[in-house]
Formats: C-alpha cells, sequence, structure tokens
C-alpha cells in the first residue's frame, strides 16, 4: 500500500476539516481550487494547520475517523502540539445499568 497523510485543515470561517489522502501537495491544491471535499468547497479559502504521516493510507483514514470524532479543544490542542492535554479533553462516558438489566452510556457533555 501507498504512504497515507491525515491532514486538518483551517476554513475561511475558523471551523476545522480533517482528510487523509497519499498526496498531501495535490489534495491541498484540489482544496484551495474549489475542487476538495464540499465542505472546503464552501468555506475558501483553507489553510494547513496539521499533518501526520503513516506508512500506509488505511493507516491514515482510521486516524482520520478517531479525530474526527474529536472536540475543537483537543484538536487545537493536537495543532499546537499539547499532548499532554489530550486525555483531559476526552470525552468521558458512562455507564449506567438500566431496569432491563443492560448497559446504556451515557455521553457527559
Amino acid at each position: 500500500m501507498n504512504s497515507g497523510f491525515m491532514y486538518i485543515l483551517e476554513c475561511s470561517d475558523g471551523t476545522f476539516y480533517t482528510g487523509s489522502t497519499n498526496d498531501l501537495e495535490r489534495r491541498m491544491g484540489e482544496h484551495q481550487s474549489g475542487s476538495g471535499a464540499n465542505y472546503t468547497m464552501r468555506r475558501l479559502s483553507v489553510e494547513l494547520v496539521y499533518y501526520e504521516e503513516y506508512d500506509r493510507i488505511d493507516t491514515a483514514f482510521y486516524r482520520v475517523k478517531q479525530v474526527q470524532g474529536w472536540s475543537r479543544k483537543k484538536k487545537t490542542a493536537l495543532i499546537n502540539g499539547e499532548h499532554h492535554l489530550l486525555p483531559s479533553l476526552a470525552k468521558k462516558v458512562f455507564r449506567k445499568k438500566c431496569k432491563c438489566g443492560f448497559d446504556t452510556i451515557l455521553p457527559n457533555n
């Protein structure tokens, strides 16, 4: 398999877009020309603020799915290299036993 990248763009409206590719330079050109993703096309201009390189594109894609679920604060800590903050910014999940006998997962938002 080809190498891959997980990347984060900051869009003109201040939102983040997280994606993966096997050619970061080409993909950035697509995003900046408006032929990338629909999300970034409506929020031009975009700036590359973070990326990670992987040996395999599927690993980069898996990482995208992980980071997409993160809060803005957690993504910002990653972008700023504040890795020590990541565990404390993780969403906490509580399990509660319901009357039916099954565990219910309650997010702490």
